[in-house]
């Protein structure tokens, strides 16, 4: 694997993908431990996971949070 923007959009992606399948943060398949293409793996696939949890909740959840800036 080249380390590069598109790995970086398909870790993204794979995370959040795996949100919404409900599968749990600690469920990623790359090793936060082991090479450099793991780690690069496991951060990027861990911030799209947490990027879609986030979109969800402030989505539907909290209404109040999407307003009150306003």
């Amino acid at each position: 694997m080249e380390l590069n923007r598109q790995e970086l959009l398909d870790r993204l992606n794979e995370g959040e993908a795996a949100f919404e399948q409900g599968d749990p943060s600690d469920a990623c398949p790359y090793d936060r431990y082991g090479d450099a293409e793991q780690q690069f793996g496991y951060r990027y696939w861990n911030k799209g996971w947490h990027r879609a949890r986030g979109a969800a909740e402030s989505g539907s959840e909290n209404p109040a949070a999407t307003s009150a800036g306003q």
